[in-house]
């Protein structure tokens, strides 16, 4: 295999803003939550590399025909893998692909299989693109991608930082992060933090109800916190997790927390889990105690707490109905009870503008 460029090649990458750039030099693209991958054609043979260096071929087999249907017959492109679903893009689902079974992967390519977004053209035929000016690699891919094939997509961008700020809005409903700035005159710079990303931010009350050791002091230290959002019937789920504290803070909240371990199990909403923990459970339906899917070895047990407390925390979105990151720990709310740390505070806008990029039809909002 000849490729115009041999993998591995780090992408670049993008630093994180609070705002939108100022000027009329700038790209604006929809921030894509999904595997960032590049992909390397030469004839026949294409080859899918990760962020991390890594192929990707194994996982994603579905996007082997659609990628030799679209792409030209030599080139190097820059994108991101995701899975749309009827209720926005499915993070949980690209997770689900990471699996040891080729038979199980199979199933899941058959039964929900991925797209790839390409956003940037690192080269066409024998000519290395990197050092040529973003606007020059777009006009070319906007040329080359005409007529791709239905999993393949070509990202939408805008010159227009109104418009860009408007996505930043109504494009969250989809499941995407937030918007990529890239200058029209910028290179293409492997493994630079080239880019501008502005990402979406909220935050929320959540009962705190319970807690995990940190890996390096079991018993000393708190690693994390365990947080639920009642539903309208009064179920609590677990969410997500807190766990952006300092090694000091981490040592404090183990006397701070220790009234509220004392006869926490009896009557905790969560107490069945305890006891049972199924890795292959429905992403609705984690557990605070289930097995990482990444580590199988990972201790992922915890400690229960008397559901007393509420904490504000920062998070970017949700994830069907948990966080989707790990979130960021802003203060304790004592003004605030358990019981009001519901869904309904949630504002998140329907996913309208999938539909137009990939057919599916947008779920009615809860």
């Amino acid at each position: 295999m000849a490729y115009p460029i041999a993998p591995p090649v780090e992408p670049m990458l993008a630093k994180a803003a609070e705002s939108l750039p100022e000027g009329d030099r700038w790209l604006f693209e929809p921030k894509w939550d999904g595997f960032r991958a590049l992909v390397f054609r030469d004839g026949p043979e294409v080859y899918l590399q990760s962020r991390e260096l890594k192929p990707l071929n194994r996982y994603f087999p579905e996007l082997a025909e659609p990628l030799l249907a679209s792409l030209p017959e030599r080139c190097v492109v820059d994108g991101e893998i995701v899975i749309a679903g009827p209720a926005g893009l499915d993070f949980e689902a690209l997770l689900l692909r990471i699996h040891p079974a080729a038979s199980r992967v199979k199933l899941l390519s058959q039964e929900s299989p991925a797209g790839i977004v390409l956003f940037d053209l690192l080269a066409l035929g024998d000519r290395d693109l990197r050092a040529s000016p973003l606007s020059e690699r777009r006009a070319l891919l906007e040329q080359r991608l005409a007529g791709a094939a239905p999993q393949v997509h070509l990202t939408p961008a805008t010159r227009d930082r109104a418009v860009a700020q408007d996505w930043f809005a109504r494009f969250e409903g989809a499941g995407l992060d937030g918007v990529v700035a890239k200058r029209l005159d910028s290179t293409y710079q492997p493994g630079v933090r080239a880019m501008v990303k502005v990402k979406h931010a909220r935050t929320a009350d959540c009962a705190v109800a319970g807690f995990r050791w940190h890996k390096n002091g079991p018993g000393t230290m708190v690693g994390s916190l365990l947080l639920g959002l009642y539903d309208e019937a009064g179920k609590l789920h677990h969410v997500g997790i807190c766990s952006s504290f300092t090694t000091a803070r981490r040592k404090e909240l183990v006397e701070e927390l220790s009234p509220l371990r004392e006869n926490a199990m009896e009557g905790h909403p969560w107490r069945d889990w305890a006891e049972w923990a199924d890795a292959d459970a429905e992403p609705a339906q984690r557990m605070p105690g289930a097995s990482s899917r990444w580590n199988r070895g990972k201790d992922l047990s915890w400690e229960p707490l008397r559901v007393e407390r509420v904490c504000e925390v920062a998070y970017d979105h949700l994830q069907g109905d948990r966080f989707r990151h790990a979130t960021h720990f802003l203060r304790w709310r004592p003004d605030r009870s358990p019981r009001e740390c519901r869904y309904d505070q949630l504002e998140e806008t329907p996913a309208f503008e999938l539909s137009r990029i990939f057919g599916v039809r947008p779920q009615a909002p809860r």
